[in-house]
């Protein structure tokens, strides 16, 4: 409710600005979110998929998951898909997916991703998903493109910088050098600007493309991590 206040007092006179509440570690209630969502709108311009946990403790999600995975990737990835009549009803939309530099030290198995390690380690599962992000945004984007053909739908990741939210400092015990606005930058880049209008399927670290982990070279591995996440949310995905 703060945060919806805030919005309504900065956002351009007779904007309708509305909230609608999920746990992303269940999928139950990322159905439901996607519904009330399409409820409301009958298109949408963008979708910015930055909701994340730093999980210090191995936990599984409300679908037996392993919860960092859960919530960072296999939420987001189900929303998108959800909402993808929404997206294919715009003019033109945009898919944002919030990644981490951390993508660079990931490692990802496709086959088994899901499964919660016998030792757990927080970085590495957190780094895991951001990976997940990123590979998550180049088979989306190879896939819309060969759906919609010329790009009406772009699709594309980011580093959003260190900032000193709640994830950062229970997570990794520091204080970020950027501000709330240079960390949200990238994100309001991606989703408003003329410059990338067009573009997809890049990772872009403030407001510049830059190189993605060499493992995201592995077009295997993208779509063998497509299917499997379709599989375990429960939808077909784009073809």
């Amino acid at each position: 409710a703060k945060t919806l206040a805030e919005v309504e007092a900065a956002a351009t006179e007779g904007v309708i600005v509305e909230t609608i509440e999920a746990d992303f570690s269940s999928l139950e209630a990322v159905r439901a979110m996607a519904a009330e969502v399409q409820e409301r709108v009958e298109a949408l311009d963008v979708l910015l998929n930055n909701a994340g946990i730093y999980a210090t403790e191995g936990q599984r999600s409300a679908d037996g998951f392993e919860l960092t995975m859960a919530v960072n990737h296999l939420a987001p990835f189900l929303l998108t898909h959800l909402l993808w009549p929404r997206l294919r009803a715009a003019t033109a939309a945009r898919v944002v997916n919030v990644s981490s530099i951390a993508h660079n030290r990931g490692s990802l198995d496709a086959a088994t991703f899901e499964a919660l390690p016998a030792r757990y380690e927080g970085y590495g599962a957190y780094a895991a998903s951001k990976l997940a992000n990123v590979l998550f945004t180049l088979e989306l984007a190879r896939r819309v493109e060969a759906q919609v053909g010329t790009p009406t739908i772009t699709v594309n990741s980011l580093h959003p910088g260190v900032v000193s939210t709640k994830l950062l400092q229970e997570g990794f015990g520091m204080e970020g050098p950027d501000s709330l606005a240079e960390g949200a930058a990238t994100s309001v880049f991606l989703a408003t600007s003329d410059e990338v209008a067009g573009l997809s399927g890049r990772y872009f670290l403030r407001c510049k493309e830059a190189p993605m982990a060499e493992s995201t070279g592995d077009a295997e591995l993208c779509r063998r991590l497509y299917q499997r996440s379709c599989a375990l949310v429960g939808i077909e995905g784009l073809a």
